[in-house]
């Protein structure tokens, strides 16, 4: 066996020799995939810390981080990733300074204060900025110098100076030299220097600790020790309340209190693993599928070869292993490249890597064996398996044929399409399991067996639509004959688009249904063109600016035409937390509440209440926000319309409340109760029944709108937070800025405005989908036009022979991709929108026996994304003819 593979290995390489072009074909296909996993596999190895990387970058060239949890004993566990009291609760220690640290520490240590997070707001142009946190060190400190690398300028020194990384300084537009504004206008700093922390490559700024206050406040610090951090050391200081981080591992706690690190209870992420083994399977199928169809080129092209190896003794298992050895050397010969190109991509890149992907710097230059070596194992089986076909072929074929040179179509089993449409059926029927039960798992594994089936099934296909061809003209006629007579490389071909299509069309409905469920259940908080605009300090200063400054900063930056004082009822005591909510009637309220203990009959019966159909949040009790108004800021902030916007104003006017919802009033009237905290849940203090009004138009806003007199017997405070404001439209981004910009003297403020439904994160998702899908149809249609087309030269000639133009090699290589991509392209849509039409009706259906009642999924078509799918078919054909040679060959023939 030995000797015959050795054989084997050897006519497989020197045929890899001699069909140069195909060879390079192959190896393409399988180096990108081996590339690509190796390119992630070492990036990933090389941002995954070691523990002695993670320590050196924590801790600089300190020898240990402390960190003052409590006043009471505390175990932690050997790396300080968890810790805990010794016995019962955390005590909180107190203030805590440098000087308190350092006296439980040697004589002659230092402490350094390090507060990783600290706020910081900076005015960029009109806006403030308050996304970009900073970290407050003192760098020009010894103990400080190892923790950050300064790429130019220098470390802050005093409170009036800041540094910032590369990141910061595109986002706060300021270069070293340059000033940087505080929010509120209070403080500039001077920018001195470019400071790169290696755990956060995002915007960063780096504070001297004088510029913070209370800069010792949720602080650690790094400490040097004479000597080494010992045992006992770290014993007195847990005994103190003091977690400690060192560079080795701290000693065992005492028993019964040590708080297990996370390496103790270490999991292993079943459902991910196995979604990613089943994603790597159905990416491993594809490149089967594209490299397949060249297999059988090869073996239709060498079948005198290896009809004389049969001739001189060989059996089937010999031209199997012929047939499989190609796929041994080409394999091996792709993951070798791909493993080589791809560990010189990721050291290549990584900076790049570092700075977009992973925010944060890498530690040494580094491969992953074990990642690299099942990669190339995956690589060889790959090209394996898609000789595997061509070789089961190849040891079934006449030899007086091959001999003669006479090609002999297969025979294609009527069992294989029983397999196939087998194969859907189960495996549409795990995917609407796996939906009905929302698994992703089994719902990827449906997918994967529904896709098979089909793949099994496609050349029984490709053979009935060669029958059809007898009706066709010339060029499409001989495209068809070739793909059923070639199905061995044009099924594959086929099967790949089909997969791909299949895939991006099946999740592209589920995204847009997902999209237009979202957006159908979306509820808007403000009218269109209704702005509200809150302070960010309702307590500093007590008085808000004069209604007239805002209605003219209103006027001149939002097109304002009204402006009304927005005012909330809250308690007189500003330490007591108390809410006023109306009060539903009881013939209005659910009697069930959502949770798992609710038998199926319950449920049933909750689901036909129509006062259970509500939303989850309201059946546990909706929050009403309580507003004082007098009917000035109701139109703004309902939407109601004139008629209903002045009946609720009599109601306000005469000392009355009203409410958006019409189920809380009765007769005229509104139950109101002032709750309070109790020791489980909020309590009733006191409860009123006052003439009330509810809005029938307008929006369906959980607002409760109190006259000032009501909330003054009610016991609450009117307290201005700021104002309703209807402007002249949407205005944009650029115009709020300017309008906080100009209240920025006044008051800091918040500028809130409708902004329809959250964008879709998922659509960038789709158009990648889409373009893959649309790469991987032109890849296969031109593979196997191609293929075609260097198998068919002796049709060619015998065309040019008889007398066909030149053009008819362009329109007959345009038919043959056409075959390709149009059939692959039809059966992937069809597949698609079958596989997303099963899972939303499983989840429906699921969801149709729920309780609470839950919004059905709508199935809508991205039908964007369906022409770009159903147009790639049409650019694979035109690129097929405009690439081709028109020159028919002519060949002279000894026979």
């Amino acid at each position: 066996m030995l000797g015959s593979w050795w054989i084997a290995l050897r006519i497989a390489r020197r045929e890899a020799r001699r069909a140069r072009g195909r060879t390079a074909l192959v190896l393409a296909m399988i180096t990108l995939p081996v590339l690509a996993l190796t390119f992630t596999a070492v990036s990933w190895d090389m941002a995954d810390l070691s523990r002695a990387e993670r320590i050196d970058r924590q801790l600089g060239t300190a020898d240990a981080e402390l960190l003052w949890v409590a006043s009471t004993p505390v175990t932690q566990s050997a790396w300080a990733e968890s810790w805990g009291p010794r016995e019962g609760e955390l005590v909180p220690p107190g203030p805590v300074t440098t000087e308190r640290v350092t006296a439980l520490l040697p004589p002659g240590s230092r402490a350094l204060p390090l507060r990783r997070w600290a706020p910081f707001e900076a005015r960029v142009g009109d806006r403030i900025d308050d996304s970009i946190p900073a970290r407050a060190v003192d760098l020009t400190d010894p103990l400080g110098r190892g923790l950050a690398r300064i790429r130019s300028g220098r470390a802050p020194a005093g409170p009036g100076e800041i540094a910032v990384n590369p990141a910061a300084t595109r986002q706060l537009d300021v270069r070293p030299g340059g000033t940087v504004t505080s929010g509120d206008g209070a403080r500039t700093w001077r920018v001195v220097g470019v400071v790169e922390f290696p755990d956060k490559l995002s915007p960063m700024v780096t504070l001297h600790p004088a510029a913070v206050e209370q800069p010792e406040a949720e602080a650690s610090w790094l400490v040097d020790v004479p000597g080494a951090v010992d045992a006992e050391l770290i014993r007195r200081l847990n005994d103190r309340g003091v977690v400690v981080q060192t560079r080795r591992p701290a000693p065992d706690p005492p028993p019964g209190g040590a708080a297990a690190g996370p390496e103790e209870y270490a999991t292993v992420d079943v459902e991910g693993m196995s979604i990613s083994v089943l994603v790597g399977g159905l990416g491993l199928l594809e490149v089967v599928l594209l490299v397949g169809p060249a297999f059988a080129v090869g073996v239709r092209r060498r079948r005198r070869d290896l009809a004389l190896v049969a001739v001189a003794g060989g059996d089937a298992v010999h031209l199997r292993r012929i047939v499989l050895a190609d796929g041994v050397v080409l394999g091996g010969l792709g993951a070798a490249a791909g493993v080589a190109l791809g560990v010189a991509a990721a050291f290549a890149g990584r900076p790049l890597t570092e700075q977009y992907l992973f925010q944060a710097r890498f530690g040494g230059y580094r491969c992953w064996p074990e990642a690299l070596v099942v990669i190339a194992a995956v690589a060889v089986l790959a090209g394996v398996l898609a000789a595997l076909t061509p070789a089961w072929t190849a040891a079934r074929q006449d030899v007086v044929a091959g001999l003669a040179g006479r090609r002999t179509p297969p025979t294609h089993r009527r069992r294989w399409l029983a397999v196939g449409l087998a194969l859907a059926a189960g495996g549409a029927g795990v995917a609407a399991v796996g939906a009905a039960r929302t698994t992703p798992i089994v719902i990827l594994a449906g997918l994967i067996l529904g896709e098979l089936g089909l793949v099994f099934a496609t050349p029984t296909l490709v053979g009935l639509l060669a029958r059809i061809g007898r009706a066709l003209p010339l060029a499409p006629r001989i495209a068809l004959r070739d793909a059923s007579r070639n199905r061995s490389s044009a099924a594959p071909a086929i099967s790949a688009v089909m997969a791909a299509v299949a895939g991006s069309v099946a999740l592209g409905v589920y995204l847009a249904s997902d999209e237009a469920l979202s957006t159908r259940m979306y509820q808007p908080s403000l009218p269109a063109g209704s702005v509200l605009v809150t302070r960010t300090d309702p307590g500093d200063p007590p008085d808000p600016p004069p209604l007239e400054r805002v209605a003219e900063a209103a006027r001149a930056y939002l097109g304002a035409g009204t402006v009304a004082p927005l005012v909330e009822a809250a308690c007189r005591i500003a330490a007591e937390p108390c809410s006023v909510d109306p009060v539903l009637p009881a013939d209005q309220t659910c009697p069930w509440l959502p949770g798992d203990g609710l038998s199926d009959a319950e449920r049933r019966q909750a689901r036909a209440d129509a006062r259970c159909r509500r939303d989850v949040a309201e059946l546990y009790g909706a929050y009403f926000q309580a507003l004082v108004d007098d009917g000035t800021a109701l139109p703004i902030l309902t939407g109601a319309d004139p008629a209903d916007t002045a009946a609720a104003t009599a109601v306000l006017r005469a000392g009355g409340a009203v409410v958006t919802d019409p189920r809380y009033l009765v007769d005229g009237r509104l139950e109101l109760a002032v709750n309070g905290p109790g020791a489980d849940t909020r309590v009733t203090l006191r409860s009123y029944t006052v003439e009330g009004y509810a809005l029938r138009t307008g929006l369906p806003v959980s607002r409760l709108l109190l006259s000032a007199s009501l909330a003054d017997r009610l016991g609450l405070d009117a307290r201005p937070v700021g104002w309703a404001i209807a402007a002249d439209g949407t205005p944009g981004q650029a115009r709020q800025d300017r309008f906080v910009a100009a209240l920025r003297p006044l008051a800091a403020v918040h500028v809130d405005l409708e902004r329809g439904p959250p964008p879709n994160d998922a659509r960038p998702f789709l158009l990648l989908l889409t373009a893959a899908s649309g790469v991987i149809t032109v890849g296969a249609a031109g593979i196997a036009t191609g293929l075609a087309a260097a198998e068919g030269r002796a049709d060619l000639s015998t065309l040019a022979a008889v007398g066909a133009g030149p053009g008819v090699r362009r329109v007959l290589s345009l038919c043959q991709a056409g075959v390709i991509a149009v059939l692959g392209s039809a059966l992937g849509i069809v597949a698609g929108l079958g596989t997303a039409l099963i899972i939303l009706t499983a989840v429906n259906r699921r969801y149709a026996v729920t309780w609470p009642v839950q919004e059905p999924f709508p199935v809508v078509v991205p039908w964007a994304a369906l022409g770009v799918l159903a147009a790639v078919p049409v650019v694979a054909m035109l690129g097929a003819g405009l690439f081709t040679r028109s020159r028919l060959p002519v060949e002279r023939r000894l026979d």
